[in-house]
Protein backbone atom coordinates (compact mmCIF):
# COMPACT_ATOMS: atom_id res chain seq x y z
CA UNK A 1 0.00 0.00 0.00
CA UNK A 2 1.73 3.35 -1.02
CA UNK A 3 1.34 6.63 0.84
CA UNK A 4 -1.59 7.95 -0.85
CA UNK A 5 -3.58 5.04 -0.84
CA UNK A 6 -2.46 4.29 3.20
CA UNK A 7 -4.14 7.86 3.61
CA UNK A 8 -6.88 7.80 1.94
CA UNK A 9 -7.61 4.31 3.94
CA UNK A 10 -6.76 6.77 7.64
CA UNK A 11 -9.39 9.39 6.27
CA UNK A 12 -12.02 6.94 5.75
CA UNK A 13 -11.90 5.83 9.36
CA UNK A 14 -11.76 9.15 10.08
CA UNK A 15 -15.00 9.88 8.38
CA UNK A 16 -16.66 6.93 9.92
CA UNK A 17 -15.59 7.89 13.40
CA UNK A 18 -16.96 11.34 12.87
CA UNK A 19 -20.26 9.81 10.85
CA UNK A 20 -19.66 12.01 7.86
CA UNK A 21 -20.78 10.41 4.45
CA UNK A 22 -17.41 11.70 3.01
CA UNK A 23 -14.87 14.79 2.60
CA UNK A 24 -15.01 16.84 -0.32
CA UNK A 25 -11.38 18.36 -1.70
CA UNK A 26 -11.14 21.29 -3.92
CA UNK A 27 -8.56 23.34 -4.83
CA UNK A 28 -8.16 26.43 -7.51
CA UNK A 29 -4.65 27.98 -8.31
CA UNK A 30 -3.70 26.53 -4.97
CA UNK A 31 -6.22 28.05 -3.40
CA UNK A 32 -6.50 25.33 -0.49
CA UNK A 33 -2.58 24.73 0.43
CA UNK A 34 -4.61 21.92 3.14
CA UNK A 35 -5.60 20.13 0.38
CA UNK A 36 -2.06 19.31 -1.18
CA UNK A 37 -0.51 18.41 2.07
CA UNK A 38 -3.20 16.18 3.23
CA UNK A 39 -3.46 14.11 0.34
CA UNK A 40 0.06 13.88 0.05
CA UNK A 41 0.35 15.70 -3.43
CA UNK A 42 3.07 17.81 -4.86
CA UNK A 43 2.32 21.17 -4.16
CA UNK A 44 4.54 22.75 -6.34
CA UNK A 45 3.07 21.38 -9.66
CA UNK A 46 1.80 23.96 -12.29
CA UNK A 47 -2.15 24.06 -11.57
CA UNK A 48 -4.61 26.35 -13.54
CA UNK A 49 -8.18 24.44 -13.30
CA UNK A 50 -10.80 23.57 -10.95
CA UNK A 51 -9.79 20.05 -9.87
CA UNK A 52 -12.18 17.68 -6.89
CA UNK A 53 -11.41 14.85 -5.14
CA UNK A 54 -14.29 13.36 -3.06
CA UNK A 55 -13.39 10.35 -0.33
CA UNK A 56 -16.37 8.63 0.72
CA UNK A 57 -16.49 7.24 4.34
CA UNK A 58 -16.66 3.88 2.45
CA UNK A 59 -16.30 3.13 -1.02
CA UNK A 60 -13.81 4.29 -3.86
CA UNK A 61 -12.91 7.91 -3.66
CA UNK A 62 -13.97 10.23 -7.36
CA UNK A 63 -11.58 12.49 -8.85
CA UNK A 64 -12.71 15.70 -11.23
CA UNK A 65 -9.69 17.00 -13.25
CA UNK A 66 -10.14 19.44 -16.27
CA UNK A 67 -9.38 17.94 -19.79
CA UNK A 68 -5.78 20.36 -19.75
CA UNK A 69 -4.78 18.93 -16.38
CA UNK A 70 -6.07 15.96 -16.47
CA UNK A 71 -2.86 14.13 -14.87
CA UNK A 72 -2.99 16.45 -11.50
CA UNK A 73 -5.01 13.36 -9.22
CA UNK A 74 -3.15 10.62 -10.91
CA UNK A 75 -0.92 9.60 -7.87
CA UNK A 76 -4.05 9.42 -5.79
CA UNK A 77 -6.69 6.45 -6.09
CA UNK A 78 -10.33 6.45 -7.21
CA UNK A 79 -12.25 6.54 -10.45
CA UNK A 80 -11.07 9.58 -12.39
CA UNK A 81 -13.79 11.89 -14.66
CA UNK A 82 -12.44 14.36 -17.07
CA UNK A 83 -14.43 17.17 -17.88
CA UNK A 84 -14.35 20.41 -20.18
CA UNK A 85 -17.19 22.26 -20.48
CA UNK A 86 -18.67 23.47 -16.69
CA UNK A 87 -21.60 21.51 -17.25
CA UNK A 88 -19.56 18.53 -17.32
CA UNK A 89 -17.97 19.35 -14.06
CA UNK A 90 -21.34 20.27 -12.02
CA UNK A 91 -22.71 16.53 -13.51
CA UNK A 92 -19.67 14.91 -12.18
CA UNK A 93 -19.45 16.38 -9.09
CA UNK A 94 -23.35 16.19 -8.54
CA UNK A 95 -22.99 12.05 -9.54
CA UNK A 96 -19.59 11.94 -6.90
CA UNK A 97 -21.95 13.42 -4.19
CA UNK A 98 -24.96 11.34 -4.69
CA UNK A 99 -25.84 9.81 -1.68
CA UNK A 100 -24.17 11.56 0.55
CA UNK A 101 -25.85 13.92 3.21
CA UNK A 102 -23.36 15.53 5.30
CA UNK A 103 -20.04 16.23 4.06
CA UNK A 104 -16.45 18.07 5.22
CA UNK A 105 -14.93 20.64 3.34
CA UNK A 106 -12.43 23.25 4.01
CA UNK A 107 -15.03 25.52 5.76
CA UNK A 108 -15.51 27.36 8.47
CA UNK A 109 -19.13 28.36 9.82
CA UNK A 110 -19.06 32.35 9.56
CA UNK A 111 -15.40 32.44 8.89
CA UNK A 112 -14.93 31.83 12.53
CA UNK A 113 -11.53 29.55 11.88
CA UNK A 114 -9.78 31.16 8.87
CA UNK A 115 -7.01 28.79 8.61
CA UNK A 116 -9.88 26.36 7.62
CA UNK A 117 -11.62 28.84 5.19
CA UNK A 118 -9.66 27.94 1.99
CA UNK A 119 -13.13 26.82 -0.18
CA UNK A 120 -14.81 30.10 -1.48
CA UNK A 121 -18.63 31.01 -1.00
CA UNK A 122 -19.44 30.07 -4.34
CA UNK A 123 -18.20 26.49 -4.45
CA UNK A 124 -19.85 25.70 -1.16
CA UNK A 125 -22.92 26.97 -2.65
CA UNK A 126 -22.59 24.87 -5.37
CA UNK A 127 -22.37 21.86 -3.38
CA UNK A 128 -25.82 22.81 -1.58
CA UNK A 129 -27.40 22.79 -4.25
CA UNK A 130 -27.11 19.39 -4.73
CA UNK A 131 -28.87 19.05 -1.48
CA UNK A 132 -25.59 18.54 0.44
CA UNK A 133 -24.89 19.65 3.73
CA UNK A 134 -21.75 21.09 4.19
CA UNK A 135 -19.73 21.08 7.48
CA UNK A 136 -16.20 22.72 8.53
CA UNK A 137 -13.27 20.08 8.08
CA UNK A 138 -11.52 21.73 10.96
CA UNK A 139 -11.43 18.86 13.13
CA UNK A 140 -10.12 16.65 10.56
CA UNK A 141 -7.89 19.11 9.34
CA UNK A 142 -5.99 18.41 12.76
CA UNK A 143 -6.22 14.82 12.99
CA UNK A 144 -3.70 14.88 9.33
CA UNK A 145 -2.27 18.11 10.01
CA UNK A 146 -1.56 18.69 13.77
CA UNK A 147 -0.99 15.55 15.29
CA UNK A 148 2.67 14.51 15.91
CA UNK A 149 4.60 11.28 15.96
CA UNK A 150 6.59 9.92 18.47
CA UNK A 151 9.49 10.96 16.19
CA UNK A 152 8.47 14.82 15.62
CA UNK A 153 8.02 14.64 19.44
CA UNK A 154 11.32 14.11 19.71
CA UNK A 155 12.72 16.36 17.37
CA UNK A 156 10.65 19.00 19.13
CA UNK A 157 12.60 19.02 22.29
CA UNK A 158 16.22 18.79 20.79
CA UNK A 159 14.78 22.00 18.83
CA UNK A 160 13.57 23.40 22.11
CA UNK A 161 16.41 22.82 24.17
CA UNK A 162 18.83 24.36 21.23
CA UNK A 163 16.21 27.47 20.94
CA UNK A 164 16.65 27.74 25.04
CA UNK A 165 20.46 27.43 24.73
CA UNK A 166 20.64 30.19 21.79
CA UNK A 167 18.40 32.54 24.04
CA UNK A 168 20.84 32.18 26.82
CA UNK A 169 23.69 32.88 24.38
CA UNK A 170 22.42 35.67 23.01
CA UNK A 171 21.62 37.15 26.10
CA UNK A 172 25.21 36.31 26.50
CA UNK A 173 26.76 38.22 24.00
CA UNK A 174 24.23 40.91 24.50
CA UNK A 175 26.64 41.93 27.82
CA UNK A 176 29.74 40.51 26.39
CA UNK A 177 29.29 43.66 24.06
CA UNK A 178 28.55 46.14 26.48
CA UNK A 179 31.52 45.44 28.84
CA UNK A 180 33.61 45.25 25.87
CA UNK A 181 32.14 48.91 24.60
CA UNK A 182 31.31 47.70 21.01
CA UNK A 183 28.59 48.25 18.68
CA UNK A 184 25.58 45.99 20.17
CA UNK A 185 22.27 45.81 17.89
CA UNK A 186 19.22 44.30 17.57
CA UNK A 187 19.85 42.90 13.78
CA UNK A 188 23.94 42.16 15.26
CA UNK A 189 22.21 40.17 17.90
CA UNK A 190 19.61 38.52 15.16
CA UNK A 191 22.34 37.32 13.21
CA UNK A 192 24.57 36.10 15.92
CA UNK A 193 21.23 33.79 16.39
CA UNK A 194 20.76 32.72 12.92
CA UNK A 195 24.89 31.43 12.99
CA UNK A 196 24.01 29.80 15.81
CA UNK A 197 21.10 28.55 13.80
CA UNK A 198 23.17 26.85 11.34
CA UNK A 199 26.01 25.77 13.78
CA UNK A 200 23.16 23.31 15.55
CA UNK A 201 21.48 22.30 12.34
CA UNK A 202 18.65 24.75 12.92
CA UNK A 203 16.14 26.38 9.50
CA UNK A 204 13.53 28.66 11.00
CA UNK A 205 10.96 30.43 8.11
CA UNK A 206 11.88 34.09 9.27
CA UNK A 207 14.88 35.58 11.50
CA UNK A 208 14.50 35.90 15.03
CA UNK A 209 12.95 38.75 16.81
CA UNK A 210 14.80 40.59 18.49
CA UNK A 211 13.08 44.15 19.92
CA UNK A 212 14.46 47.06 22.28
CA UNK A 213 12.43 49.25 24.49
CA UNK A 214 9.51 50.81 22.18
CA UNK A 215 10.08 47.93 19.46
CA UNK A 216 9.17 44.81 22.14
CA UNK A 217 5.66 46.73 22.24
CA UNK A 218 4.91 46.15 18.60
CA UNK A 219 4.43 42.15 18.56
CA UNK A 220 5.90 41.52 15.02
CA UNK A 221 8.62 43.77 15.12
CA UNK A 222 11.54 42.45 13.65
CA UNK A 223 15.09 44.49 12.64
CA UNK A 224 16.45 43.93 9.51
CA UNK A 225 19.87 45.24 7.99
CA UNK A 226 18.07 48.07 7.31
CA UNK A 227 15.66 49.34 10.04
CA UNK A 228 17.49 48.50 13.79
CA UNK A 229 18.34 50.01 17.07
CA UNK A 230 21.05 50.19 19.17
CA UNK A 231 20.98 48.26 22.42
CA UNK A 232 22.74 49.91 25.16
CA UNK A 233 23.10 49.80 29.25
CA UNK A 234 19.76 50.19 30.83
CA UNK A 235 17.92 48.68 27.55
CA UNK A 236 14.48 46.34 27.26
CA UNK A 237 15.12 43.36 24.96
CA UNK A 238 12.79 41.25 24.07
CA UNK A 239 14.18 38.09 22.12
CA UNK A 240 11.33 35.88 20.30
CA UNK A 241 13.06 32.95 18.29
CA UNK A 242 11.39 30.27 16.43
CA UNK A 243 13.25 27.16 14.83
CA UNK A 244 13.14 23.40 13.71
CA UNK A 245 15.76 20.89 12.70
CA UNK A 246 16.70 20.49 9.22
CA UNK A 247 15.28 17.19 8.48
CA UNK A 248 12.46 15.72 6.89
CA UNK A 249 9.00 16.45 8.81
CA UNK A 250 10.64 18.10 11.24
CA UNK A 251 8.76 20.67 13.86
CA UNK A 252 8.99 24.31 15.39
CA UNK A 253 9.79 25.05 18.83
CA UNK A 254 9.03 28.78 19.51
CA UNK A 255 9.96 30.72 22.92
CA UNK A 256 10.24 34.41 23.89
CA UNK A 257 12.35 35.47 27.12
CA UNK A 258 12.83 39.29 27.81
CA UNK A 259 15.79 40.43 29.69
CA UNK A 260 17.60 44.19 30.98
CA UNK A 261 21.07 45.43 30.33
CA UNK A 262 21.75 45.94 33.99
CA UNK A 263 22.61 44.15 36.75
CA UNK A 264 19.17 44.52 38.41
CA UNK A 265 16.22 44.99 36.92
CA UNK A 266 13.66 47.70 37.41
CA UNK A 267 10.39 47.33 39.24
CA UNK A 268 8.15 48.41 36.42
CA UNK A 269 9.49 45.62 34.26
CA UNK A 270 9.51 42.75 37.38
CA UNK A 271 6.19 43.80 38.01
CA UNK A 272 4.59 43.39 34.27
CA UNK A 273 6.28 40.22 33.74
CA UNK A 274 5.10 38.88 37.19
CA UNK A 275 1.18 39.17 36.11
CA UNK A 276 2.22 37.74 32.09
CA UNK A 277 4.07 34.89 34.46
CA UNK A 278 0.94 34.48 36.26
CA UNK A 279 -1.23 34.13 33.09
CA UNK A 280 0.90 32.10 31.07
CA UNK A 281 0.80 29.22 34.62
CA UNK A 282 -2.60 29.80 35.03
CA UNK A 283 -3.06 28.31 31.53
CA UNK A 284 -0.72 25.50 31.99
CA UNK A 285 -2.40 24.43 35.03
CA UNK A 286 -5.71 24.21 32.95
CA UNK A 287 -4.51 22.23 30.65
CA UNK A 288 -2.52 19.82 32.86
CA UNK A 289 -6.20 19.66 34.94
CA UNK A 290 -8.14 18.71 32.37
CA UNK A 291 -5.27 16.26 30.33
CA UNK A 292 -4.68 14.56 34.05
CA UNK A 293 -8.53 14.06 34.53
CA UNK A 294 -9.01 12.80 30.92
CA UNK A 295 -11.22 15.55 29.63
CA UNK A 296 -11.52 17.43 27.06
CA UNK A 297 -11.01 21.20 26.25
CA UNK A 298 -10.98 23.50 23.69
CA UNK A 299 -8.13 26.30 22.60
CA UNK A 300 -10.97 29.50 23.44
CA UNK A 301 -11.21 27.95 26.82
CA UNK A 302 -7.54 28.07 27.57
CA UNK A 303 -7.61 31.50 25.99
CA UNK A 304 -10.05 32.45 28.60
CA UNK A 305 -8.39 30.71 31.37
CA UNK A 306 -4.93 33.00 30.58
CA UNK A 307 -6.51 36.37 29.55
CA UNK A 308 -9.15 36.31 32.72
CA UNK A 309 -5.70 36.68 34.65
CA UNK A 310 -4.21 39.94 32.47
CA UNK A 311 -8.24 41.64 32.71
CA UNK A 312 -7.92 41.02 36.48
CA UNK A 313 -4.59 42.87 36.34
CA UNK A 314 -6.01 46.01 34.86
CA UNK A 315 -4.54 45.59 31.23
CA UNK A 316 -6.91 43.83 29.29
CA UNK A 317 -6.98 46.19 26.52
CA UNK A 318 -3.09 45.91 26.08
CA UNK A 319 -3.06 42.25 25.49
CA UNK A 320 -3.42 42.73 21.81
CA UNK A 321 -2.67 38.24 20.64
CA UNK A 322 -4.50 35.57 21.31
CA UNK A 323 -2.83 33.37 24.16
CA UNK A 324 -1.47 30.80 21.82
CA UNK A 325 -0.88 29.10 18.65
CA UNK A 326 -0.87 25.58 17.04
CA UNK A 327 2.86 24.37 16.41
CA UNK A 328 3.79 22.01 13.37
CA UNK A 329 5.75 21.94 10.51
CA UNK A 330 4.88 25.79 10.22
CA UNK A 331 5.70 27.98 13.01
CA UNK A 332 1.75 28.33 12.89
CA UNK A 333 0.13 24.86 12.51
CA UNK A 334 -2.89 23.86 11.39
CA UNK A 335 -4.37 22.63 14.83
CA UNK A 336 -6.63 24.30 17.58
CA UNK A 337 -5.19 28.02 18.49
CA UNK A 338 -5.18 29.33 22.26
CA UNK A 339 -7.64 31.76 21.05
CA UNK A 340 -11.03 33.33 21.94
CA UNK A 341 -9.67 37.00 21.16
CA UNK A 342 -8.73 36.93 17.21
CA UNK A 343 -11.12 33.89 16.50
CA UNK A 344 -13.23 31.80 18.14
CA UNK A 345 -11.77 28.91 18.40
CA UNK A 346 -13.90 25.89 19.36
CA UNK A 347 -11.96 23.15 18.38
CA UNK A 348 -10.64 20.69 20.73
CA UNK A 349 -7.16 20.34 21.56
CA UNK A 350 -6.43 16.37 20.45
CA UNK A 351 -4.17 14.42 21.92
CA UNK A 352 -0.70 14.34 20.39
CA UNK A 353 -0.58 18.00 19.46
CA UNK A 354 1.15 21.09 20.44
CA UNK A 355 0.44 24.66 21.10
CA UNK A 356 2.80 27.80 22.23
CA UNK A 357 1.25 29.88 25.35
CA UNK A 358 2.59 33.53 25.01
CA UNK A 359 0.51 35.91 26.71
CA UNK A 360 1.55 39.46 26.86
CA UNK A 361 0.98 42.89 28.14
CA UNK A 362 2.05 45.86 25.65
CA UNK A 363 2.51 49.06 26.75
CA UNK A 364 2.83 51.59 23.19
CA UNK A 365 6.07 53.80 23.54
CA UNK A 366 7.54 52.14 26.74
CA UNK A 367 7.56 47.98 26.28
CA UNK A 368 5.95 45.04 25.52
CA UNK A 369 6.31 42.01 27.28
CA UNK A 370 5.52 38.42 26.82
CA UNK A 371 6.66 35.06 27.86
CA UNK A 372 5.93 32.45 25.60
CA UNK A 373 6.50 28.79 26.36
CA UNK A 374 5.30 24.98 24.07
CA UNK A 375 3.22 22.91 25.33
CA UNK A 376 2.67 19.36 24.04
CA UNK A 377 -0.53 17.51 25.04
CA UNK A 378 -0.12 13.71 24.49
CA UNK A 379 -2.67 10.80 25.62
CA UNK A 380 -1.89 11.47 29.51
CA UNK A 381 1.04 14.15 29.41
CA UNK A 382 1.56 17.12 29.11
CA UNK A 383 5.15 17.89 28.22
CA UNK A 384 7.12 21.64 27.95
CA UNK A 385 10.39 21.40 26.63
CA UNK A 386 12.92 24.09 26.82
CA UNK A 387 13.63 24.09 30.51
CA UNK A 388 13.44 25.82 32.84
CA UNK A 389 10.93 28.19 31.50
CA UNK A 390 11.38 32.15 32.53
CA UNK A 391 10.41 32.93 35.61
CA UNK A 392 11.84 36.35 36.31
CA UNK A 393 13.16 39.08 33.47
CA UNK A 394 17.09 38.28 32.88
CA UNK A 395 19.32 40.87 34.60
CA UNK A 396 21.76 40.71 31.04
CA UNK A 397 25.05 41.90 32.66
CA UNK A 398 25.48 39.45 35.02
CA UNK A 399 25.62 36.90 33.01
Amino acid sequence: MNLQTQRIADIQTALQTAQLDGWLFYDFRHSDPLAYRILKLDAHTHTTRRWYYFVPAMGEPTKIVHRIEQEKLDALPGRKCVYLPWQEQHGFLREALAGAKRIAMQYSPLNAIPYISRVDAGTIELVRSFDVEVVTSAELVQQFEAVWSPAQKAMHITAAENVHRIIHEAYAEIARGIRADEAVTEYGIQQFMMRRFAEAGMICDAPPIVAVNANSANAHYSPNSERFSPINEGDFVLLDVWAKLDQPSSVYADLSWTGFVGESVPEAYSRIFDIVAGARDAAVTFVQSKVHAGESFRGAEVDDVSRAVIRDAGYADRFNNRTGHSIGAEVHGNGANIDNLETPDTRFVVPNTCFSIEPGIYLPGEFGLRSEIDVFVGEDEVVIAGQPIQTAVIPILTL
